[in-house]
């Protein structure tokens, strides 16, 4: 039997993976979120040239957007009430990435009340890091509850 408290964290998780999927800005990039426990999360991305600068390879918003995605949702799966806002994010270009599938991984560092610090990298499909970035995340007095998109399953 699964304990009450995992089931709950279950539905806040998948809540926000349809979160995810239902932020118009994602309608704009291939992308699946996964959430497989508290304080981690998981993006597929498939990238193409319509994310390339003039020199043929992905952009440096790409980047943000997967590494900030990435790090955020780790973070706000240890929040179950509020949305995280994005104070500050630092990133580090490793090599440059090409068409096809990246992963973007998020994993929660520290803070566990008003401030939240968390990280990601962006790992390219034959394995290699292309990207890393820190960064800290606040919460917000924007219920998740009253987002459209949040869905907890009952």
């Amino acid at each position: 039997m699964t304990p009450p408290e995992q089931v709950g964290a279950e539905a806040h998780y998948r809540a926000l993976e349809s979160l995810y999927a239902a932020a118009p800005i994602n309608n704009l990039f291939e992308s699946r979120l996964e959430i497989p426990e508290a304080g981690h999360a998981r993006i597929r991305f498939m990238l193409d040239e319509r994310y390339f600068h003039a020199a043929g390879a992905a952009h440096g918003t790409s980047y943000f957007k997967m590494l900030d995605d990435a790090a955020f949702y780790a973070a706000n799966s240890l929040v179950t009430d509020r949305f995280l806002l994005t104070t500050a994010f630092n990133l580090l270009f490793t090599r440059p990435l090409g068409p096809g599938p990246v992963v973007a991984e998020g994993r929660w560092i520290s803070g566990q009340r008003r401030v939240f610090v968390a990280e990601a990298r962006l790992i390219d499909e034959t394995g290699e890091e292309a990207a890393r970035g820190t960064g800290t995340f606040m919460k917000s007095r924007i219920a998740l509850a009253g987002l459209p998109g949040y869905r907890p399953a009952p």
